[in-house]
């Protein structure tokens, strides 16, 4: 789904048949200009999807970014939009949606990233993100100081527990996955050194090491030696996340980042054009 189609839908959603209230209660020849404020610390992103809104719902709105997009700051003005105060107030809601909840992502990604900051290691995103909403989101972690892993289930080969098992052990599931897709880019999830093990005697260039502690995910690190990069997974908070990172792997999967990030505190003020 693109931009214009997810915002399509979401404005279908929240206006259905018409904005009722506005209809009722403010003269259609009105003109308003509305301000979008940060009011808390943190990282905007989704201006642009913010702005399709207010298009969608009246092409004569005029935008104007007020404040920078994809760095950290405390606070102030984002973007200006002056326009039909009924279209306005119709778009309001669906808009701020939009822009505090990739901005929230954006900024749980910068906390994480600050948080290791000094050690070499990268934050990764994961799949769990708001269906529909995947890739914006993963422009979001960007914005924040992230990297994406993969998109989807087609762009790269991740064999996780369940494939091994049915596969017939890692060794086996890293095996068949790079004699059937050679060229994609490939990882394996191991839980216990013998799987690790397992996984380098195939040939895999990426390991993720699930739910290991921070003395387990250096114990790995150390037998591996530098045979394959090294990723660790397993709930890690803003509080751990920084042990995580010194025990020497490459990277930090959170899927936290897209699956449960809290918005970011962003307000929407009209006033009336003379």
């Amino acid at each position: 789904m693109d931009v214009d189609q997810l915002v399509a839908a979401a404005l279908a959603e929240d206006l259905g048949s018409g904005d009722v209230t506005s209809q009722a209660t403010v003269d259609p020849n009105l003109r308003g200009r509305a301000e979008i404020t940060q009011k808390a610390p943190g990282v905007v992103f989704g201006l642009d999807v913010a702005a399709a809104v207010f298009k969608a719902v009246d092409p004569d709105t005029v935008l104007t970014q007020t404040g920078p997009e994809g760095v950290w700051r405390e606070n102030g003005p984002v973007l200006e939009v002056v326009g039909s105060a009924v279209a306005l107030l119709a778009a309001e809601r669906t808009a701020l949606n939009f822009l505090q909840q990739l901005s929230g992502v954006a900024t749980v990604t910068a906390r994480c990233v600050r948080a290791v900051e000094g050690t070499g290691v990268r934050i990764l995103d994961t799949r769990k993100t708001v269906p529909g909403m995947r890739l914006l989101q993963k422009q979001a972690v960007v914005a924040g100081g992230g990297t994406n892993h993969r998109v989807g289930l087609y762009d790269a080969i991740l064999i996780k527990e369940n494939h091994s098992t049915l596969a017939g052990g890692v060794g086996a599931a890293v095996r068949k996955a790079m004699a059937h897709a050679p060229g994609l880019p490939l990882e394996v999830e191991c839980s216990t050194l013998p799987e690790v093990d397992e996984a380098l005697d195939a040939g895999a260039p990426r390991i993720l090491l699930d739910n290991m502690s921070p003395a387990q995910l250096r114990a790995a690190v150390a037998h591996v030696e530098g045979r394959a990069e090294l990723e660790a997974s397993g709930g890690f908070t803003l509080e751990t996340i920084r042990a995580v990172a010194e025990t020497g792997v490459d990277f930090i999967s959170v899927g936290a980042l897209t699956h449960s990030p809290p918005a970011l505190d962003l307000s929407l003020l009209l006033e009336l054009l003379t």
